[in-house]
């Protein structure tokens, strides 16, 4: 299975750095390939002060295992929400625009924004 994701789409707005946890991508990676559509990253790694700019107060960018998946269409979320079940993400929240996935809770979590 290739890699789907760039550094380019990962790294953080705010410094250009791409520090992504490597069993997370392969995660990502394999719900990318299973979904069977393109995955549009909004978010991948944050630095802190990126992360505290946005309003987020979790550590999950910042450790480099989340993602924000750009998502518009119901079938579509419904099929990528699937894939990271399929691959044992521990936390999903799902957003009107948007699909957070982690491999950073310490029990599988789901919930809406």
């Amino acid at each position: 299975m290739q890699g789907y994701f760039t550094d380019d789409e990962l790294k953080c707005p705010c410094c250009g750095k791409v520090l992504m946890d490597k069993s997370f991508l392969r995660k990502l990676n394999l719900a990318r390939f299973i979904a069977g559509f393109p995955f549009v990253v909004n978010s991948g790694y944050r630095c802190p002060g990126h992360n505290k700019a946005v309003g987020s107060t979790s550590t999950n960018h910042t450790s480099g295992q989340a993602a924000d998946i750009k998502c518009i269409d119901a079938n579509r979320r419904y099929e990528m929400v699937l894939a990271m079940i399929g691959v044992r993400m521990m936390g999903i929240g799902i957003g009107k625009t948007f699909v957070h996935c982690d491999n950073k809770h310490p029990v599988h979590t789901l919930w809406t924004y």
